[in-house]
């Protein structure tokens, strides 16, 4: 179905086929390290063109993919998807731009997009690529590359920040989302756009990531995109050391205050540095040091007391209007989760208590296992099906394996695990699969299957028809100590609203509290 066919571009030598002057078709530059991906209906002509451009003067052969079902919506489409999973490849540094990255509906688009698997081969057969789409889906490279298609609403959104951005530079943008609505991939689509744009060459720019886990993850992936840098991306700390003329601040919910925090020390001298008091906190250390902040935000992602939760940080806009333009943004297409929208709904609704009725959801598997061994092997067995499956929890387990190796955390049914042993990019190291991740270790990544422990700590009231929390058996300390019952409460449905919505393709749960499990039952498939 498809013909590949190489080109000497330094010679200017592609061969006398009559498509090559007149097809829709796709090629790919490059020159052993390198790769420019393309399409064009006049692929000689184009080549002209590039022959005669500078910066493209490094590529030494081209590849040109020819198919006689072509059309300019498929190769425009192909284009894309090319760039996106060639950059997650790694066997050359991809050097396109991502102007124009956007997901494209067109005539018999679901036949297409199945037929791209069988480009996809042939490009291994010819050792143009290496790893197959599976392996590729799986990478963090590809779930955050800036590379990725914008739906509707994320493009919207992008195209009028950007305009935004060149045309006032005293601002603040904030972009609000669901879990699963793509605030970190079109904060990473911004950056790579920003840094390769003409108008803002002159900008300095940074991307602040205040989860540990995250940034390092990021860091790397930076590293490996052209026109990126791992410095690019910043913890809130690193903000206070150099005025910027615009941050963009992924999950900004995760800032901090001077509260419940483990580094009180770092953080007042980070206070000191820029001229506040520790009644200040890491999102006004981003407005004082950033001509425009790009805030993506999730009120319901706040999981514990430091973090900026509504009242704070609405609070602080209000203040904020007053002084600069102040713009709001929502994604509300659901990315992630193949379950939609309503899946997200039907989440909130469960651990608020206010569910109604049962709903099954064809593209997504949301089931309880009531014995926990089944549960362990059901995770095991999605593991060697899919990969990128863990098993998470509340804190209902204290971490003593934190100080003796030996010991084990979590015991159900004699079934005995540890919490991560990292925080630091613990998703997708060796040992993940055999424990069992916090909050810290997941927030912000995708899963395929998300088995989530949900334990002692939040329980079910079937006499009054509510959820209850038990602060004794919670044991994030930092976590509980100035909460009261109602906030903590708030905090824990928080934690178990982002772990049920990080798997793409289903959900597991395992309910320790008896009420809370007949609850749920009622709810969902049981097994």
């Amino acid at each position: 179905m498809f013909k590949i066919t190489d080109g000497d571009f330094n010679k200017q030598k592609y061969g006398n086929e009559c498509y090559l002057a007149n097809w829709p078709m796709l090629y790919i530059l490059e020159n052993g390290k390198q790769a420019y991906i393309g399409q064009s209906n006049h692929v000689i002509d184009r080549m002209a063109q590039h022959y005669h451009s500078l910066d493209k003067r490094i590529f030494k052969k081209v590849h040109f993919i020819y198919s006689s079902k072509f059309n300019q919506s498929v190769t425009l489409d192909y284009e894309s998807k090319l760039i996106q999973y060639i950059a997650a490849d790694e066997l050359y540094e991809v050097r396109n731009k991502n102007a124009g990255m956007a997901d494209k509906e067109y005539y018999r688009k679901k036949e297409y997009d199945e037929k791209f698997q069988i480009l996809w081969r042939s490009l291994q057969r010819a050792k143009i690529v290496r790893h197959s789409l599976e392996e590729l889906e799986n990478s963090d490279l590809f779930k955050y590359s800036p590379f990725k298609e914008l739906n509707n609403d994320q493009r919207t959104a992008v195209e009028e920040i950007i305009d935004s951005l060149k045309q006032e530079e005293d601002q603040m943008i904030v972009v609000n989302g669901m879990p699963g609505s793509g605030k970190t991939i079109v904060a990473i689509f911004m950056m790579k756009y920003l840094k390769d744009s003409e108008a803002f060459r002159e900008k300095k720019i940074g991307f602040v990531v205040p989860q540990t886990s995250l940034r390092k993850t990021l860091k790397k992936i930076f590293k490996s995109i052209y026109g990126l840098k791992a410095s690019d991306i910043l913890s809130p700390a690193d903000v206070t050391k150099k005025y910027y003329d615009i941050l963009l601040v992924d999950e900004a919910h995760r800032l901090h205050q001077y509260k419940n925090i483990s580094y009180m020390g770092p953080f007042k001298a980070c206070c000191e540095r820029i001229g506040l008091t520790t009644e200040s906190d890491e999102l006004d250390w981003i407005l004082h040091q950033c001509k425009c902040p790009v805030l993506f935000y999730d009120e319901m992602q706040v999981v514990g007391p430091s973090g900026i939760d509504v009242n704070r940080f609405r609070r602080k806009m209000r203040i904020e209007q007053s002084k600069r333009i102040l713009t709001y943004y929502n994604l509300i297409t659901q990315m992630r989760v193949k379950g939609g929208n309503d899946y997200i709904s039907y989440v909130r609704q469960l651990l608020s208590g206010t569910v109604k009725e049962k709903k099954i959801f064809r593209d997504y598997e949301l089931k309880m296992i009531t014995d926990f061994k089944k549960f362990n092997e059901r995770m095991y067995q999605k593991e060697g099906e899919v990969q990128l499956v863990r098993m998470a929890a509340g804190y209902a387990w204290e971490w003593v394996s934190k100080k003796n190796k030996d010991l084990c955390d979590i015991e159900i049914q004699g079934i005995k695990k540890q919490w991560n042993h990292c925080t630091e990019g613990w998703v997708l190291s060796e040992e993940a699969i055999d424990e069992v991740g916090c909050i810290h270790s997941v927030q912000g990544y995708d899963l395929n299957y998300g088995f989530i422990i949900l334990g002692d700590e939040i329980g079910y009231d079937a006499d009054e028809k509510c959820i209850i929390v038990r602060p004794e058996r919670y044991f994030d300390q930092n976590g509980k100590k100035t909460a009261k019952y109602e906030e903590l409460k708030e905090y824990i449905q928080h934690i178990y609203y982002v772990l049920m919505t990080r798997g793409i393709l289903g959900t597991y749960l395992y309910i320790c509290d008896p009420s809370l499990k007949e609850y749920f039952s009622q709810y969902m498939d049981v097994e």
